[in-house]
Parts: C-alpha cells; structure tokens; sequence
C-alpha cells in the first residue's frame, strides 16, 4: 500500500489504498495498539463513507468498539480523544488534498499524534507482512454518538465581539462549513460555506494562491477588514488583510503574541517550525518569549509543545497548536484567536495590514518545491556551499538544514509527504535574496 506517510495514511482512493486495505489498517491497529475502543470522525468526502464502513469491519472484527462521531472536523476528533479519554482514534480525511484524495489521521492517548516514528510504523510492517488479520467470535459494537454541542460549547469561549468587523470567509466546502455560523453568526460574506466532497468551490489548500483569489476578491468587493480561509478538513486556516494581500502563516504565530503574551509575565515558551521567518522570534522578543523551534507536521509539532509545555506554537503551513488544546492544533480556535486581535486594534484605528507591518522586516522567497530525483546529494550540496562561503551564526540539522547568516537564512529539506525538495529563504533587501535564489537554482541544476 503505497499511502502510508510520515504523518498519516493518505492517498488517491482505489488507486494507493482501498476499503480493503483500510479494513487491513484498522484490524492491524487493534493488534499494534490494543485498544478497547477506537473513536472515528470523517469528512464529507464522497469515498469517507465507504472507509468508515471498512474500518468499522476491520475494529469490530478484532474485538474493539467504535464510537461513531460522525461528520466532524480534524480537531475535534483530536478534542474528543484527550477530553473524553480515548486509547486510539481515526481521522477519516485527506486535509487539503483534492477530492480524489482520502485518508487516516491516527492518534493515541491525549490526542498524541501517530506517525510513522510513533507506531505507525509497526502498523505498515504488519501490513506489508501480510499478517494475519484478528477475527474473534465476540466482535465488538458500533456506536454513533452526537458531539457537535460539546465540541461548540470549547469553541465558545475563544468568541469576542467582533461586531466592528467586516469579514469574509471562505470554508473551502470542507468541514468548517459545519460549525463557523455558529461560531460568527449570519454577518461574515461567506462562500463555498455548504460541505461538498467534491469541493466545486476550488481545492482545499489555502497554500496554493489560486485558491484564495475567491476570498481577496471578496474582501475587496465587501470593503472587509479581513478574509479567513480553511482547509477541506478545518485543522489549518489562513488570512487575508484589507486589502486582499495573503498574509504568510507563520506571521501569525507572533500577531498571537497579542493574545497570549501581551500584559503577561514572561518565560512563556513557544514553537515555531524551522521555517518560519526571523521576524516571528524578534517579534515576539518583546513579549518575554521563549521561542522553541523544531521539525515540520503536526507529528513533531504537538509532541514537542507537549514536552516543552509550550503555550501555543505554529508552523508555515498554516497549523497552530495550543496548550489549552490538548497541544493539537485547530483552524476555528485559531480563527477566533486573531479575530478577537484584529478587532480590538481596528477599534483604536489599527487595520490588519499595519498590524503585520509591525511584523514583517523581512523579504521572503516563500517554500519553494523543487522536482528532482536526487534530493539528498542536492540537499548536501547546498547546505555545503553556503557553509563554505560564510559562517553560519546558527545550524539546524533536525529536518533539512537551516542556516542563518547575520544578513539571511535559509531551511533546505526533502518533503516528507511528497517528492519535492522544499527551499525557503529570507533576507533583509531583495537583491540579496535574488542572488541567493540563483545560487540554488544553478546547484539544482547539476542534481536534476
């Protein structure tokens, strides 16, 4: 099966795994994992169905029982496992990847996420061993049970009036679309808001910049103090300003500083992701933060904030973790968060685009994808390059490389969950950066 990945399960629905492959994965997670009971959320995706029903076979068959939380965003399966104390949970989703895509998100205990550094890998072994699946007389229960309110009842507490907004959003017809009116009510100019699998709006990644056209418009055209977007799967979100300019995810990570930190004693620790922007770290300098930065996926995120009890982190890709979310991370929660910020600074005459203005001193390249086949040697050879030209100030080697010089930076790494070598580099005037980037782009040229 060829969708097991770093993080999750994922793939092209009966092309990289099937029903009966899904049945094999839960049947194998009973055996690698043991649990009693297994909680199982899906999207609205036209293959979720099908999956429930094949894990539901492969749980039940091996003797386990499964709640059956129904339609429900990624994060509020991560909320139902820690808060109502499941051993094991499953995601049925493929996030942001379009609708031909679907897929698993497993976690364990207090929603620890499951990777394949953390037992997904004895799950792939059994697998491709082809074990022998568990049949017990005494086949375990499905239950279906209703858990909106509860899960809307946590989200309640992060609403602020935000009766001076404009805002647009726009739910991607992915899972978000359940819950943000009774998050944000009637007034927000909302599209692609109905729940749709095949997501006719556009696809689900707010990262691909020809998604967001829809909402920049939008907010332009609505005169709106800003724009919201999520993913198919409501566990990331992204923001536009006032004037429909996207605004880097990781920037956010320190406007959240606003929220969490401001008026606070200091020490409080937070994460960010290697690549994340200089600006994130000197910006939230001045709150007393203690920034921690660590590996890219929400597989190393949540378990890093947990070890290091960090108050909040975030990462490029539009992820944020929270302590007060059991350390997963949560598009909504996130959403309410900087909705609450922008509010209360547009009433003192502050827009959202001179908010990150206050960020921002920095110019960058954005994550560049390069296709090549020899990711490894090209990687090497860049990190080395550079380390010879100048001394680095600072060396990271936790996943990629990241090099920081006293006027630049950059973060090399191969994918983890495609086969790109992902580049992203910063630095204090254009020219620099322009001259970095064709530095790299020749030495990717003798590895392609």
């Amino acid at each position: 099966m060829k969708a097991f990945k770093a993080y999750d399960i994922r793939g092209v629905y009966n092309k990289d795994f099937n029903k009966s492959d899904a049945l094999k994965t839960a049947n194998y997670l009973a055996q690698v994992f043991q649990p009693k009971k297994v909680l199982i959320g899906r999207d609205v995706r036209e293959s979720s169905d099908e999956i429930f029903e094949a894990l539901c076979s492969g749980f039940t068959q091996a003797g386990v029982d499964v709640d059956d939380a129904g339609l429900t965003t990624t994060p509020m399966v991560y909320y139902l496992t820690a808060a109502k104390n499941y051993e094991l949970s499953v995601m049925i989703t493929a996030s942001h990847n379009s609708a031909e895509y679907n897929g698993m998100k497993v976690s364990g205990p207090k929603a620890s996420p499951i990777g394949l550094d953390s037992g997904l890998n004895k799950v792939k072994d059994l697998y491709d061993e082809n074990t022998e699946l568990i049949k017990l007389n005494q086949k375990g229960n499905v239950k279906r049970f209703d858990f909106r309110k509860e899960y809307l009842d946590f989200l309640q507490k992060y609403i602020s009036d935000h009766s001076n907004l404009k805002m647009a959003v726009d739910c991607s017809n992915g899972m978000a679309g359940f819950f943000i009116k009774d998050l944000l009510g009637d007034t927000p100019y909302y599209i692609n808001e109905t729940p749709d699998g095949s997501f006719p709006g556009h696809d689900p990644n707010p990262l691909i910049m020809k998604n967001v056209e829809q909402l920049q418009k939008l907010t332009l055209e609505k005169n709106c103090d800003m724009g919201i977007i999520f993913d198919g799967d409501a566990d990331r979100v992204m923001f536009v300003d006032e004037r429909g300019a996207f605004i880097p995810p990781d920037l956010i990570i320190a406007l959240m500083g606003h929220y969490f930190l401001e008026g606070k004693e200091g020490g409080q620790k937070v994460l960010q992701d290697i690549r994340s922007s200089k600006a994130v770290g000197e910006h939230l300098e001045r709150f007393g933060a203690e920034m921690h930065t660590w590996r890219v996926g929400r597989a190393y995120a949540a378990l890093k904030l947990r070890e290091i009890n960090g108050l909040y982190g975030g990462e490029l890709a539009g992820h944020y973790y929270f302590r007060d979310f059991f350390y997963s991370d949560s598009g909504l929660m996130a959403a309410l968060i900087v909705i609450s910020i922008v509010s209360r600074f547009h009433k003192v005459g502050k827009t959202f685009s001179e908010l990150i203005s206050d960020i921002r001193a920095y110019v960058n390249s954005g994550e560049i994808n390069y296709s090549i086949e020899r990711k490894k040697e090209a990687m090497e050879a860049i990190k080395d390059h550079f380390a010879e030209k100048e001394k680095a100030t600072r060396f990271m080697d936790f996943d990629g490389y990241r090099l920081e010089f006293p006027d630049w930076w950059f973060n090399v790494r191969p994918s983890n969950t495609e086969p790109y070598l992902r580049f992203i580099a910063e630095a204090k005037d254009p020219g620099l950066l322009e001259q970095k980037l064709h530095e790299v782009e020749k030495i990717i040229k003798q590895y392609s």
